[in-house]
């Protein structure tokens, strides 16, 4: 079977070595070329074809960006980002997924001098993904912007807790979800495998696209209606646990679950346990099987549980072993989960004004 082939580019001649030394004597992956900026890889691309770039955002003569876009509308092809942890390079980075970038890896640093070691299965999924299609697809669509939903035609069911996953391909399907949400929807836990200084930009980004407020959870926030609490990627889990009127995000720390930490099984088995029946999992793109056991634990206690289905997904991983295992009460395309999410959680009676009690017997079970 001919190898992946993969092109490195990169202004540093260091890191050009670095990303090649990741990749060396990896089964079925072969280094073909390396460009020093854009204009060098633009030449390249086109005498070599590679399967798959690795590309640096910031570079002399064209930025990482502005290259990635004309890749995007010219010859898509799947592309993973190579990105410095700084404010900035976060913020680049979450555009440049938002343009159609496969996933990101970080630049090593001393603090991780081995960020580049998820870079070959990185490759191996990008050359298998369906990207060309759907970033060609996605070149032309008009950028994802909230919409003015009549507030009035929407009231929700103040009880329930809406919890997604989601991994590779991610920031695209949550952006999807995100802006078509009501402003008044329920609270939303999510779970996004990414590294701890993107999450902050993402989280951003998501609340300047939707009409809840989207930030970075805290430890101790109280899950309110509008309010959607993002993961913060690093040392610690997000679950949700009882408090005194409603449930509240705890970040623990701990070891990787399911190789994740953040992990959205951790998430998932304790929105099962607090929340029980009135939960809702979303389990989208993804790498691996995070979140496969712990949205069966949900659709046990009686949530409601969906899958995003493979045609949708940059990668059918996640979703696919939650749904072999029974967890994926319906699957469905990316763009009917969001309306499928205002069905579930639309009330449809008077509710009792204190549900406090209900939560606590939850937690102690």
């Amino acid at each position: 079977m001919k190898p992946i082939s993969v092109l490195v580019v990169d202004d540093s001649a260091t890191m050009r070595l670095l990303v090649r030394n990741a990749l060396k004597g990896q089964p079925g992956i072969e280094v073909i070329g390396e460009a020093r900026d854009a204009l060098e890889a633009r030449e390249t691309i086109k005498e070599l074809n590679p399967d798959v770039i690795t590309l640096d955002i910031e570079m002399p003569n064209m930025n990482g960006l502005d290259f990635l876009e004309k890749i995007m509308r010219l010859r898509p092809t799947p592309v993973i980002m190579v990105s410095t942890l700084t404010s900035r390079g976060a913020a680049a980075t979450i555009r440049a997924l938002e343009l159609g970038a496969f996933d990101c890896v970080c630049k090593p640093t001393d603090g991780d001098p081995d960020s580049l070691r998820s870079l070959p299965d990185l490759v191996r999924a990008a050359a298998q993904s369906p990207l060309k299609k759907r970033v060609a697809q996605a070149a032309s669509a008009p950028r994802p912007t909230a919409p003015a939903a009549p507030q009035g035609a929407y009231r929700p069911d103040t009880r329930s807790v809406i919890a997604i996953g989601s991994s590779t391909g991610g920031v695209e399907a949550l952006i999807a979800i995100m802006s078509h949400m009501p402003k008044n929807c329920p609270p939303i836990v999510i779970t996004q495998h990414m590294p701890q200084t993107f999450t902050k930009s993402f989280a951003e980004r998501l609340d300047r696209l939707s009409q809840p407020t989207v930030t970075e959870a805290a430890d101790g926030d109280v899950l309110e209606i509008g309010r959607v609490y993002l993961a913060p990627g690093g040392a610690n889990h997000l679950e949700i646990v009882a408090g005194s009127t409603r449930p509240r995000c705890r970040l623990r720390p701990g070891d990787t679950v399911s190789g994740h930490r953040p992990s959205v099984d951790v998430l998932f088995h304790s929105v099962a346990k607090i929340a029980g029946a009135r939960g809702i999992g979303v389990i989208l793109t993804g790498m691996g099987r995070d979140g496969a056991e712990g949205l069966l634990a949900m659709r046990k206690a009686g949530a409601r549980t969906i899958g995003q289905d493979a045609a949708s997904c940059i990668v059918y991983g996640m979703p696919k072993v939650a749904f072999e295992l029974g967890a994926v009460e319906r699957q469905m395309p990316l763009n009917s989960i969001a309306n499928e999410l205002i069905s579930l959680t639309r009330s449809t009676h008077q509710e009792k004004a204190h549900v406090s009690e209900e939560y606590a017997r939850a937690d102690r079970r």
